[in-house]
């Protein structure tokens, strides 16, 4: 309904949907834009399945996201309505629903009476309490160069964590390998890093930083998790070099 009415009217949502679109933009305002769910307003005019054999054109690109900013997307706390400003515009969650339907099930056992537990969410890793050892939990980061090996193995312990990666999902033109995580800003494809992993206090949350750092860049994207409390990330290079935030030493792990 909210798609639909676009450049219409407000549509009344329910408190949960209302927060997680609230969410959602507070992520997209501290990532200059470089997360937005507006990004379903793009018109698809990538295909990373194999079938692109050239670069769309500039003005294709250009006027892909003519539809997309996170800045038309009103909300009215007081009457719970979601309205999106312009016709045209459509709202998505693939760059973080799946980080919140981990922490959803999270809580739901939580609620159970479940103490200890790891939600896997095709990826999206939220955890709390220890293993039946007492240990922490522990995770492998893949080695994107060699998807069968991991090149770190990491304790956490209630908290979440995301790897967002081209592994497969990218073409290449001219020599540059572009990612099918899209600039919703540009509407280009992302570009340098293969694999970006963050660990955060939730997986939505980790989810959405994931993606951002993809578009952002390894420089700014390193800076902006630096400026974050108790966020922490390593990123790969297309060259398979690895950086890390500030409070990351994987050398000592």
């Amino acid at each position: 309904m909210i798609n639909a009415n676009a450049g219409i009217a407000p549509v009344k949502v329910d408190k949960e949907l209302f927060d997680l679109i609230q969410r959602s933009l507070a992520i997209s305002k501290i990532t200059d834009g470089a997360f937005d769910i507006s990004y379903a307003s793009m018109d698809r005019i990538w295909k990373f399945d194999g079938s692109m054999s050239r670069m769309p054109s500039e003005k294709d690109i250009s006027n892909s996201v003519l539809s997309v900013g996170y800045q038309y997307i009103i909300l009215n706390k007081s009457k719970s309505t979601v309205f999106l400003k312009n016709k045209g515009m459509r709202i998505g969650f693939g760059g973080i629903g799946k980080g919140y339907a981990a922490d959803m099930a999270k809580q739901l056992l939580i609620s159970k009476g479940v103490t200890a537990g790891i939600i896997n969410a095709s990826g999206d890793m939220s955890t709390w309490g220890k293993q039946p050892n007492g240990r922490d939990w522990t995770i492998a980061i893949t080695n994107p160069m060699n998807k069968k090996k991991a090149f770190a193995v990491l304790p956490i312990s209630g908290k979440a964590v995301v790897t967002s990666g081209d592994y497969e999902r990218f073409v290449k033109f001219n020599g540059i390998r572009y990612s099918h995580i899209i600039n919703p800003k540009t509407g280009y494809p992302a570009t340098g890093i293969i694999s970006a992993t963050v660990f955060a206090h939730s997986a939505e949350l980790a989810d959405a930083l994931a993606t951002s750092i993809f578009v952002m860049g390894v420089d700014v994207g390193l800076n902006r998790i630096n400026q974050l409390a108790n966020i922490d990330c390593i990123i790969i290079d297309e060259k398979g070099s690895i950086f890390t935030s500030s409070k990351i030493n994987i050398n000592d792990k």
